[in-house]
């Protein structure tokens, strides 16, 4: 049987603030097409480094470096343009951050506004439409789209930053911590909306909740002191972990 090949590659990837500082060590991991995997630790572990290094955030930043390949369709994206690697792998913060100026019409289509793509009218109209349908936002705010963005509940923000970031037809979400601002009924919507959306783009999502990460990730990884130390089936992650470390982790003896 032909294996398939993984839609995102960490291969000995590193990521280092200094010269004596390795925030990411080494981490290998293979990551399959339309899942959603969440990257668990206790803070300071590595996790939202090494979501970032995805789309080349740490290029922003003249000290942080990245070693190792991280392949995405098998191409490494650490010899791509970032600007080429942003548009196939979207990103969604821990706060709702909806441009304050922008409408929500305008807050959709801002990828391609700030890049200066430039679409008809009614293919604005069509992808507004079906990205605020993605998120279950159309029939909430058909009738304001030129409200501000802001003027929308936390959740809807939220939901509003996803569909912004689906907008751009992205292979790969990567998602950090996109609940933790969020009340449950508001973070309930977020989890089913994900559940949903994975059957469009793959998800990877750094959580300090273990129990989300059991109810919607197909994987998960474990990373400590910036190195990954298990990697696998959620379900059997949290049932029969490999490592003392996770073990400890899971029974919150380390966090």
């Amino acid at each position: 049987m032909e294996s398939v090949k993984p839609i995102l590659e960490f291969k000995n990837t590193c990521v280092s603030y200094t010269k004596q500082t390795m925030a990411v060590k080494y981490v290998s991991a293979a990551i399959e097409r339309n899942t959603i995997t969440s990257i668990m630790g206790p803070s300071g572990c590595g996790k939202s480094t090494l979501l970032r290094s995805v789309n080349l955030m740490h290029n922003l930043y003249s000290n942080i470096r990245v070693d190792g390949e991280i392949l995405l369709n098998g191409e490494n994206i650490l010899d791509m343009e970032p600007i080429d690697v942003r548009r196939r792998v979207g990103m969604v913060f821990q706060r709702p951050v909806p441009f304050p100026t922008m409408s929500i019409a305008d807050n959709v289509m801002a990828g391609y506004l700030l890049n200066n793509i430039h679409i008809s009218k009614s293919e604005k109209a069509k992808t507004v439409e079906q990205c605020l349908r993605s998120v279950a936002m159309w029939d909430e705010v058909k009738d304001v789209l030129n409200k501000k963005g802001t003027f929308l509940s936390g959740g809807q923000q939220q939901r509003l930053c996803i569909a912004r970031a689906l907008a751009m037809k992205p292979d790969v979400l990567l998602m950090d911590e996109p609940t933790s601002a969020l009340d449950p009924i508001a973070t309930n919507h977020i989890e089913q909306l994900l559940l949903e959306l994975q059957k469009e783009v793959t998800i990877l999502i750094v959580t300090h909740n273990m129990g989300q990460a059991e109810r919607i990730s197909s994987h998960a990884m474990f990373m400590y002191l910036g190195e990954l130390v298990e990697y696998g089936d959620t379900k059997k992650l949290f049932s029969q972990p490999a490592d003392e470390r996770t073990k400890a982790y899971l029974k919150g003896k380390i966090g």
